[in-house]
């Protein structure tokens, strides 16, 4: 049986080699071929930025990440209640799965000038843009759990003579559980992409603000730890959902294989 511990501990360093390694490919290349620091910085460069503008960053990540995580659970409420919709109520399926289609394929970038007359500026249309940006994922995993149910689970809770309810809260959106996930993790990069998308165009703060701003000035030093702030804030938010699916569904790693 593989050590916990090793397992773990595997597990950390591959991605930390992997940063590493692109970490020193940017600072050869800027070295090798001589980048300007206007095109490109060095990873010192960008930690000098960082340092300059420290508290300012920080307190910029803050308000980037709240807005993050508003965005994001009310799409996740709203998505999952119209994946259950869809999934529970066949005419509802046709009358909008359609529409839902056509306004995921619509650019959201296209919406802001619309955005602003509708909302202004501030956190409105920031949310906004982050909800329109990462719902869809979650309302298609949702349908699709709750539509493709285990056979042998479905025909137990027939022979249990389960009511439609007792069907649904006890089999099919426990079986769906890992799907919904799935949709979850992926929605979860794209709110922080419709939150930066939203600061950029109308924010009065946030990382999105500061890149527009810096890189506007020729700091891109600053854009750029504004970019990496944002890269660690994807990254921590997403393997904060991996927790909690592990935590709320034991069950998955136990009866699935593992590489």
């Amino acid at each position: 049986m593989p050590d916990p511990d090793r397992r773990t501990g595997t597990a950390v360093a591959w991605p930390v080699l992997g940063l590493a390694i692109a970490v020193a490919a940017w600072w050869f290349g800027t070295e090798i071929f001589a980048v300007d620091t206007v095109v490109l910085p060095s990873p010192p460069e960008v930690v000098d930025g960082f340092n300059r503008y420290r508290e300012f960053l920080l307190t910029e990540t803050w308000h980037t990440t709240l807005a993050t995580i508003v965005g994001f659970v009310l799409s996740m409420v709203v998505g999952v209640l119209i994946g259950v919709a869809i999934a529970a109520w066949g005419p509802f399926e046709r009358m909008f799965s359609p529409l839902l289609v056509a306004f995921n394929a619509v650019p959201k970038v296209a919406l802001a000038p619309l955005m602003l007359i509708w909302f202004g500026y501030g956190r409105t249309p920031i949310l906004a843009m982050a909800f329109m940006v990462c719902f869809f994922p979650i309302v298609l995993s949702t349908a699709t759990g709750l539509t493709t149910t285990p056979a042998d689970l479905a025909e137990l809770a027939r022979s249990m003579d389960a009511s439609r309810l007792q069907t649904f809260a006890r089999v099919r959106l426990p079986a769906a559980l890992p799907q919904i996930f799935v949709g979850l993790k992926v929605a979860m990069p794209l709110a922080v992409i419709g939150v930066v998308v939203g600061e950029m165009q109308y924010g009065e703060s946030g990382l999105g603000m500061i890149i527009v701003q810096t890189g506007g000035q020729g700091d891109t030093a600053t854009a750029f730890a504004a970019i990496s702030l944002l890269a660690v804030l994807s990254i921590v938010l997403y393997y904060v959902l991996v927790l909690i699916e592990r935590l709320l569904l034991p069950w998955v790693r136990a009866t699935t294989s593992q590489r």
